[in-house]
């Protein structure tokens, strides 16, 4: 079973940036950031495939968020730069134990995932 921690949340003006955090515990081969504005559904950022590093995003962050990993700390990062208003929404770490073999554009989609953490707050003012 995959545990799933996160922190780093906050709020910032916009430009500004934030790195959030998530500390995992269990075997996982993907690991994803979604985040989830109210009245909105949940969208997914950005995914990485653990064992080499690859790495995928939204439109809507390319250039501007990074998707990292450390293994021997067994956290994920989310480093989000020039933030702006619309990035505003609870984010939430999430994580997937089996092998997939779909698209790579799949894996910014929640049904992906089996494991997710607890969410923290980001909040971008103008």
């Amino acid at each position: 079973r995959v545990q799933l921690v996160e922190s780093g949340g906050g709020s910032v003006q916009a430009g500004g940036s934030l790195r959030l955090s998530c500390e995992a515990s269990g075997f996982r081969f993907y690991m994803a950031w979604f985040r989830q504005a109210p009245g909105k559904e949940r969208e997914g950022v950005a995914a990485i495939y653990s064992p080499n590093g690859k790495t995928t995003y939204a439109d809507s962050v390319k250039g501007r968020f990074t998707i990292s990993q450390d293994n021997a700390k067994n956290t994920l990062y989310l480093q989000m730069n020039s933030l702006k208003p619309e990035d505003t929404a609870m984010y939430y770490c999430a994580a997937r134990s089996t092998l997939y073999f779909g698209s790579w554009s799949s894996l910014l989609m929640p049904q992906q995932y089996e494991y997710w953490g607890q969410g923290t707050q980001v909040t971008v003012s103008s």
